[in-house]
């Protein structure tokens, strides 16, 4: 019997598409699925990711068939087609995409036949079958980014050696995926490239739709991001290079030095990137050394997230602000060979630390992994404690945190927490505002 999963940390495939086409700019959702199902995935995305809000037509506001019992007994196809006509009479927008729940695909509606009947209209409309039993928020992003990538962008015979795609962060599900994206493509762009992310700042629709003319395309995941690149390639012969996200100097400089050269950067170029942006980096970190000295601000870490964060968070604080990694919890669903890949990341740490790696969806369990870490008090006169520590984590870890007295960052989803506008963990600049987020936790009851 499988193992259940207590508090998820993600939503359905559904929830994942939606997450994702609310990050493109004028793109409208059409929800063929029952009314229930996109209310209750706005319930949880939106305050789970930072306070995501509803965007251009998000949230509560999406076109929906709101299919009842009678579509699922004689089907939902007439529903659907009435339902993508007026909204393309009724919602304004460049990109109409129609997702898909469970039970209109259980029942074998014919979704592509439906949408390709308006494949003649002023506006596209795709489709992306996300049905929740496909996966989790991840499979739903790899689904709609196929989906776009076969049927939306146009395919270049010519390719500019000078323009790159990045993606691998999905949509809420990363809080922070709009200011990550922001610092990446502001290094690529001092190496020289322009680049598509796609989600990020100031980008469009039209930047989506000629992506094709890339030379490279940069997934800033080990995990998430890989099989849509892998049709991006096979639709458009892009290649692609695998780099996880980077946080603070050690790690970027090692992201910059890898992709740079599969770029065919100069090295001269890429080296006088670093240099300027670690002068950048160590001028902030230098304030800081003062009352971490002073006070010992060094602290056990407790990492618990998902496999972006929870290896960059956990080598990040080990080597370079000089805490101590005791436990990491990650808590995706995966295979046994991706968790190798991840657990290879916790090899070598420049601190020459290691935690004990533990990958578990329960998030009941942390409260057992922790003690496994590090046994408690029965009643012992003289006892070493684990502490004092810090749980970087997730909104899940507030009462874990509260029963063992250790402060808690919400870094991983859900963030209810905090609210996430243009934050960024990522890249050399990234590295500087976990560092502040972290210290100010120490600092603030003084």
């Amino acid at each position: 019997m499988s193992k259940f999963i207590d508090r998820p940390r993600y939503v359905c495939s559904l929830g994942g598409g939606l997450e994702t086409l609310h990050a493109l700019p004028r793109t409208i959702p059409i929800i063929h699925a029952s009314a229930g199902c996109g209310s209750n995935i706005s319930g949880a995305t939106n305050p789970g990711g930072g306070h995501f809000g509803s965007g251009y037509a998000s949230g509560m506001s999406l076109p929906c068939t709101n299919v009842i019992e009678k579509d699922i007994v004689f089907g939902g196809e007439d529903r659907l087609r009435e339902q993508i006509k007026t909204t393309l009479e009724v919602m304004d927008g460049d990109l109409y995409v129609v997702v898909s729940g469970c039970m209109v695909e259980m029942i074998g509606d014919d979704i592509v036949k439906i949408a390709e009947e308006f494949e003649h209209g002023e506006k596209p409309v795709l489709v992306a079958q996300t049905g929740g039993f496909h996966g989790n928020s991840f499979t739903g992003y790899d689904i709609v980014l196929q989906t776009l990538f076969r049927n939306y962008i146009e395919k270049k015979e010519n390719k500019k050696a000078d323009v790159i795609n990045i993606f691998g962060l999905v949509p809420a599900q990363d809080a922070f995926y709009k200011g990550n994206l922001r610092e990446l493509k502001n290094l690529f762009s001092k190496l020289g490239f322009k680049v598509n992310t796609f989600f990020g700042e100031g980008e469009t629709l039209d930047n989506l739709k000629n992506a094709g003319d890339a030379s490279f395309n940069i997934v800033v995941s080990e995990i998430y991001g890989i099989e849509a690149a892998k049709v991006f390639e096979e639709v458009h012969g892009t290649p692609y290079i695998v780099s996880p996200i980077p946080i603070g100097s050690r790690q970027t400089e090692e992201f910059l030095n890898t992709v740079g050269k599969a770029l065919n950067v100069e090295n001269e170029l890429i080296q006088k990137v670093i240099k300027e942006e670690k002068e950048i980096y160590y001028d902030y970190l230098e304030r800081i050394t003062d009352i971490y000295n002073d006070v010992d601000l060094q602290r056990y870490g407790i990492v618990v997230g998902d496999a972006n964060y929870a290896p960059a968070v956990t080598k990040f604080i080990s080597d370079e602000l000089g805490w101590l990694p005791s436990l990491t919890v990650i808590t995706d669903l995966l295979d046994e060979d991706e968790e190798k890949i991840l657990l290879e990341r916790f090899e070598n740490f420049a601190s020459g630390l290691k935690p004990k790696v533990v990958f578990d969806t329960d998030t009941s369990s942390i409260r057992k992994h922790l003690k496994s870490v590090w046994p408690q008090n029965n009643g012992s006169k003289y006892f070493d404690s684990f502490g004092p520590a810090v749980i970087i984590g997730s909104s899940f870890e507030r009462d874990l945190a509260a029963e063992f007295g250790y402060p808690l960052l919400n870094v991983s989803f859900p963030v209810t927490t905090r609210v996430s506008l243009s934050r960024a963990y990522a890249g050399f600049r990234g590295g500087i505002n976990l560092v502040e987020d972290l210290i100010s936790l120490l600092v603030s009851g003084r």
